[in-house]
């Protein structure tokens, strides 16, 4: 009774302390722009298992997307087993969910080998952070913080698997100790079973039969019950500690892919509010009180962090910070400053800086500051050649371009600021209706004394 108490208060806390981490991100996205249609809800579920439970696009790098993919899929099978242990902690139960009968030994047998699986592949990965220093993992936006981040992140998970094996293989061990004996237990001892193991588990039977000879019953039960708190415990503190991490995305990257951009990539998206007055002015007469009404735009394009569109913001939040989309960007291969993950970062840190100011201020608080100079600046949006090279590589499918170019609308719509040759451009389609310095009495020009035909007629164009 007394540690079904103290499990609840302990998950009390830990879910109080998630919604309200929750909330706050709420109340953030509550400040971005609506406007992302969610529609075709088959076609994303199959882009959704594809990418985010298929985890297709990171076996480009076959090795470590072979390593990476056995961690989540891990991740997603002994989420079934944290569960359980839940229902345990509070029921005061032992394998509440054993009736399962045979798909439970494949459940908890699979979760098992993920837990010494993933624990060889976070052991890689932290091996290739700390020693092989690969310039995926550099840049201007990866600040010290941004490693000590990642590593501890990675060492949680690597105790969540040393707990994990250590729970398993303790509980088969004590109720292989303590069988033989008809299930008599120590005073104060009720947490081991006495009839059998319940349950498979392939890898912990193996490191019990090591440990067997050298071991006392009781031994076996105080370690297993150590390392069941352990467990669930880091648990709880990797629950509250991801929202305010870069491995946020263990709960972000699947909604993210499930909401992903359904139309090529190529294409660019139009602004509502400027498509319906172009069309006014070419038909005024289709329109009425109601559709003048509602174009009241604050602006046009993305200056600040509530500017931007609620997916973009979600792209932020999934971002793995995996560099994948640098590494392809052409404008950074040739030296240029810009780096998607860059701006997707900055996103992130310009909302989590002004958002809580914002709930306890309204939306209008300004700060003097602004995404657009103070975060990113104007040379790294305009070497953006929109090839989309970023959003092809992403694992979990943020569309870096969008972002961009929203911010450019704003630089060139409400300050009228662009690089000179643009300048330039606009100025040609302006007056003349083509990007090139020439009037169109004058198009033709470049044509004149070009003979055109063959060996029986030429022509001369005048």
């Amino acid at each position: 009774m007394l540690k079904q108490i103290v499990f609840s208060i302990t998950l009390l806390i830990t879910l109080g302390i998630f919604t309200y981490s929750a909330i706050r991100y709420i109340g953030f996205f509550r400040f971005t722009r609506k406007g992302f249609p969610v529609r075709d809800p088959g076609r994303r579920l199959g882009i959704m298992m594809k990418v985010a439970f298929g985890q297709t696009k990171i076996f480009r790098f076959p090795f470590v997307g072979l390593l990476h993919a056995m961690v989540f899929w891990g991740f997603c099978v002994i989420l079934i087993g944290s569960i359980e242990m839940v229902i345990d902690g509070v029921s005061g139960s032992e394998k509440s969910l054993a009736f399962l009968g045979f798909f439970y030994k494949i459940i908890i047998g699979s979760g098992d080998v993920f837990g010494l699986l993933i624990a060889i592949a976070i052991l890689i990965f932290l091996g290739r952070r700390l020693f092989l220093h690969l310039k995926r993992f550099s840049g201007i936006e990866m600040k010290r913080v941004s490693h000590i981040d990642a590593n501890i992140a990675l060492s949680l998970i690597l105790l969540l698997m040393i707990t994990l094996l250590g729970m398993n293989t303790f509980y088969v061990l004590s109720v292989k100790l303590y069988t033989p004996y008809g299930g008599e237990l120590p005073a104060g001892i009720t947490h081991c079973p006495a009839d059998a193991v319940l349950g498979f588990y392939p890898v912990s039977d193996f490191f019990s039969g090591i440990l067997i000879k050298s071991m006392y019953p009781r031994e076996a039960l105080i370690l297993h019950e150590a390392f069941w708190w352990s467990h669930i415990l880091l648990i709880f503190l990797f629950a509250n500690i991801l929202p305010y991490s870069k491995h946020f995305h263990v709960f972000m990257s699947v909604p993210n892919v499930f909401l992903s951009r359904l139309e090529p990539l190529g294409k660019l998206t139009t602004m509502e509010s400027v498509t319906r007055e172009v069309r006014i002015m070419l038909d005024p007469a289709a329109s009425d009180a109601a559709t003048i009404t509602e174009s009241s735009v604050q602006r046009f394009g993305a200056r600040d962090a509530e500017d931007v569109c609620w997916k973009n913001y979600l792209d932020s939040l999934a971002c793995t910070e995996c560099g994948r989309c640098t590494s392809v960007c052409p404008a950074n291969i040739t030296g240029k400053r810009l780096s998607p993950r860059k701006i997707m970062m900055d996103l992130r840190a310009r909302m989590k800086e002004k958002g809580p100011v914002m709930i306890r201020k309204g939306k209008d608080f300004s700060d003097g500051k602004s995404l657009i100079r103070d975060y990113i600046s104007e040379e790294e949006l305009w070497a953006c050649t929109t090839c989309n090279a970023c959003s092809m590589e992403c694992p979990v499918n943020i569309n870096h371009p969008g972002l961009i170019l929203d911010m450019r609308r704003y630089l060139v719509m409400e300050e009228g600021s662009a690089p000179g040759l643009l300048k330039a451009m606009f100025t040609n389609i302006e007056n003349n209706g083509a990007p090139w310095q020439f009037s169109a009495e004058d198009r033709m020009l470049w044509a004149n004394d070009i003979e055109l035909g063959t060996k029986r007629e030429t022509v001369v164009l005048n």
